[in-house]
């Protein structure tokens, strides 16, 4: 009983369960790329990906997990199937087939995670949990990918006849997104890093400390440098008398030998 009214609260919260129903089947079943979605090999996407992709439409950002799971139990004969955290159309005969692309675009796109980008720069592009890096055919595309995994993702163009010499291969996965294994350094270019992030990066490799930045916190501030020999110290009274003691005695010495 109390299952049947949560079902139906959910309903008059969400609306019409099958109008969501039909959304699934079309994002999963038949153009998964025009929602930047991947299916593996048996048409499945992982639930959390598939929440992002469909919170981005207009008038859909409520759907949640409580949602799917109420297709499932309301609609008779539901279009999609769930198996633990992976989700698939039942009709998959539209989906496009995965296909060797000999002749991919001349550019394409990817993002990666803001602060991975310097490591990204120095070993390639990787594919970050997926299995496959995911390369979309335009920008907005691929910044639309990029956002759901970090709010200020930075952008990628990967020239495919660089990538291709180096060893890359393109597989088609549908009309605007490609995959590939990896793309090595070279394969792609990206914005350049910020100078004081290289200045940066340089003294924690070589240990120097920063006393520019030092001395800029603090304008007008004197930083001795305490590498060099210190300043001679200021001798007592007493310790000048013992000098002048000395002194004398070794005088009086050398005076001795000459008269012998």
């Amino acid at each position: 009983m109390v299952a049947v009214v949560l079902l139906s609260t959910t309903m008059q919260r969400n609306g019409d369960p099958k109008k969501l129903a039909k959304l699934l089947a079309y994002a999963l079943g038949r153009t998964p790329d025009e929602f930047g979605l991947v299916p593996d090999g048996d048409g499945f996407v992982k639930i959390k990906e598939f929440l992002k992709a469909v919170n981005e439409e207009e008038g859909w950002g409520f759907v949640r997990r409580a949602a799917i799971d109420e297709i499932l139990c309301a609609v008779t004969s539901p279009p999609i199937e769930v198996l633990e955290d992976r989700i698939r159309a039942v009709d998959r005969e539209h989906l496009p087939e995965r296909r060797y692309e000999p002749d991919p675009p001349a550019l394409l796109y990817t993002c990666v995670r803001r602060r991975a980008y310097p490591h990204t720069l120095k070993k390639g592009i990787g594919p970050m949990g997926r299995g496959h890096v995911v390369l979309a055919s335009t920008e907005d595309l691929a910044l639309k990918l990029g956002h759901r995994f970090d709010p200020k993702p930075v952008l990628l163009t990967v020239n495919t006849s660089i990538a291709h010499d180096l060893g890359c291969l393109f597989m088609r996965a549908s009309e605007r997104l490609l995959l590939s294994r990896y793309i090595p350094e070279g394969g792609f270019r990206g914005p350049a890093l910020p100078k004081e992030k290289k200045a940066a990066q340089g003294r924690e490799a070589t240990g120097t400390p920063d006393k520019t930045s030092e001395r800029s916190r603090t304008p007008g501030s004197y930083f001795p440098d305490l590498s060099e020999p210190p300043l001679p110290r200021h001798r007592t009274k007493k310790e000048r008398r013992r000098d002048e003691v000395a002194w004398k005695s070794e005088r009086r010495r050398k005076s001795r030998r000459k008269t012998i």
